[in-house]
């Protein structure tokens, strides 16, 4: 690379990205494209590749592989089961609107939806239908009008936004008399974050909603609505991992005056019960991740098979999902070897060859790769053609060349991050995007994810997979960009591409803070694209889009507070430890 180029990218980066090349006094300097080729006839090359210094997995084989709960057995299944015969008639017994609301509410938020979806969809389905009869249950009601078009909207019904019209005054602002009534300003707040694009009444609710949610926080409010309140303003729940949102609510519940005994006896032992499947999910995991030896032989990369697992937890939790899981902690796994291949490791020249032999698929195009990556891709490629074995031998489908086909685009795209690097050459927001939404890794693991939980499957479901349907273009964008603001500055640090907050400081020279903002308000307008998206008539079944919506989830959740995937992060440590490790305490009523 010349002086002029590395010239022209930041002092942040110059230093930290390239391999050094030692050569002996009589060798000749090779160009950028041959910086791998180590020794000839005249001179030998010694090339020193960098390391991103990342720590070792604080959750080793033996501990993995230790773990045990007691949650497991005929006594604790004929308890939940008593248990679910106990709550399942209440479905039936309330009769009223808002209490029927109520009830899905807390089940949905305790983690015990899946347990009821027939008997919810049926009181949605009749709440529905009479949605516009403009019942009094809810007619000056904030709080009822809110929580019901939430939970319709949640599970992808058709409700319009002027119902929230009537909250108005005449001049078209929310009336003031409202910000009394702080439980339906929470509602209303939580609501507002269903919106499509277009939809002021509801922008104009979430502004609403926050500014005086926060000014009731200084007032001498219920503690318990206090702590909901601060939890709702630090993200909504709509954007939250479900998951770690039915651990936290769970101690919220119990703490409630109207608490159900019933349903948090049920919530706890079924969390409880659900860990212990998670667990031998885990344990089954880090048998095959041992076997690999890859943390073993590729210690540049990051080793985070809990990380990569939680991820999966994160996406589709339930119990009878184990193959899944299983399925894509081994895709995550290959997904983060990779990624550390491409910004970490590898020289120009052996990326080209690697994206040649993973675009092949042919593993007679290993033969030139360095010894590290013949391991990196013979793993993968053994792997995802074991899956592919598996979908035709179970269901008799032939899904390999759609399983090739995102491999091939993800390396592809980190490929062309690194030229990106290599040529100091700064992409504007929109060229970054278009590439980034793909390196984020979304595509590929949510049409690895469509293969393992849909049968069966449609020809108009296989084309719009190819096409990267926009459910899977969304909800990568928002991984992308969350990522973005969690991890920029400690990936320029390792040395590597600029990411969109740099992109657009570049562009506009705005400053840091208003590139944040800014990425942030794009990440908010393509949460609308993605309800838009979830609610229309769509070739995939419900579960997928509900995995695809999850996945955006889980990013902003691993992402919050920092790189809670790359680094050593505490409160990844604590997410791991609540919802794998440790068990609630069960007290019988």
């Amino acid at each position: 690379m010349s002086i002029s180029m590395l010239a022209s990218i930041p002092n942040l980066i110059t230093h930290t990205r390239l391999p050094i090349i030692r050569r002996s006094s009589s060798c000749k300097a090779s160009p950028p494209g041959n910086q791998s080729m180590i020794g000839n006839s005249t001179c030998e090359e010694i090339i020193v590749r960098r390391t991103a210094n990342y720590h070792p997995p604080i959750w080793d084989y033996d501990y993995v592989q230790s773990l045990r709960s007691d949650y497991v057995g005929e006594t604790y299944t004929r308890r939940l089961d008593k248990l679910k015969r106990d709550v399942k008639p209440m479905l039936g017994k309330v009769k009223k609107p808002l209490d029927q609301l109520e009830l899905i509410d807390v089940l949905q938020r305790l983690g015990l939806y899946y347990h009821f979806k027939d008997a919810i969809k049926r009181i949605l389905d009749s709440i529905y239908n009479q949605y516009n009869q403009h019942e009094d249950w809810k007619k000056d009601d904030l709080y009822a009008t809110a929580l019901e078009f939430r939970l319709l909207r949640r599970h992808g019904y058709d409700v319009p936004e002027d119902v929230f019209s009537r909250f108005k005054d005449e001049t078209g602002s929310f009336k003031a008399c409202l910000c009394e009534d702080m439980k339906g300003l929470l509602c209303l707040y939580e609501a507002s974050y269903l919106c499509v694009q277009g939809e002021s009444t509801l922008e104009q609710a979430r502004d609403f909603a926050h500014r005086h949610l926060g000014k009731g926080l200084e007032h001498n409010i219920d503690q318990n609505l206090a702590i909901e309140v601060n939890h709702a303003l630090e993200l909504p729940l709509h954007w939250r991992m479900p998951r770690l949102e039915a651990r936290w609510f769970i101690d919220i519940y119990e703490k409630r005056q109207d608490m159900n005994p019933i349903l948090l006896e049920f919530a706890k032992l079924d969390f409880n019960m659900v860990q212990a499947t998670h667990q031998e999910d885990l344990k089954h995991m880090s048998s095959w991740w041992r076997s690999t030896r890859l943390g073993e032989k590729l210690k540049f990369a990051r080793d985070r098979l809990m990380e990569n697992f939680l991820w999966t937890v994160g996406v589709i939790f339930e119990p009878q999902y184990g193959y899944c899981r299983r399925m894509l902690t081994k895709v995550g796994t290959f997904i983060t070897i990779i990624d550390d291949v491409y910004d970490v490791y590898g020289t120009l020249d052996e990326l080209e060859l690697f994206t040649d032999a993973v675009d092949r698929w042919d593993i007679n195009a290993m033969d030139p790769l360095p010894e590290y990556m013949k391991l990196c891709f013979l793993a993968l490629y053994n792997s995802t053609n074991e899956m592919a074995y598996d979908a035709l031998k179970e269901h008799g489908l032939h899904i390999i060349s759609y399983l090739r086909k995102v491999w091939s685009d993800l390396c592809k795209s980190f490929l062309l991050e690194a030229k990106w690097y290599y040529s100091g050459y700064k992409p504007t927001l929109q060229e970054y995007i278009s590439n980034a939404w793909i390196s984020m890794s979304g595509p590929v693991v949510l049409v690895h994810a469509y293969f393992f939980v849909t049968n069966p499957i449609t020809k108009e479901a296989l084309q719009s997979l190819e096409r990267y349907h926009n459910i899977i273009r969304w909800s990568s964008m928002i991984s992308r960009l969350s990522d973005d603001l969690g991890t920029s500055l400690d990936e320029l640090k390792r040395g590597d591409v600029p990411k969109s907050i740099q992109c657009y400081m570049y562009e506009t020279g705005a400053s840091e803070e208003d590139a944040r903002k800014h990425i942030s308000y794009l990440i908010e307008g393509t949460w609308k694209k993605l309800n838009e998206d979830g609610a229309v008539e769509s070739p995939f079944p419900e579960i997928f889009i509900r995995i695809a919506t999850n996945f955006a989830r889980m990013a902003q959740c691993m992402y919050q507070h920092g790189d809670g995937h790359g680094i050593e992060d505490g409160e990844t440590k604590d997410r791991v430890l609540s919802l794998l490790i440790e068990p609630i305490p069960v007290h019988r009523q």
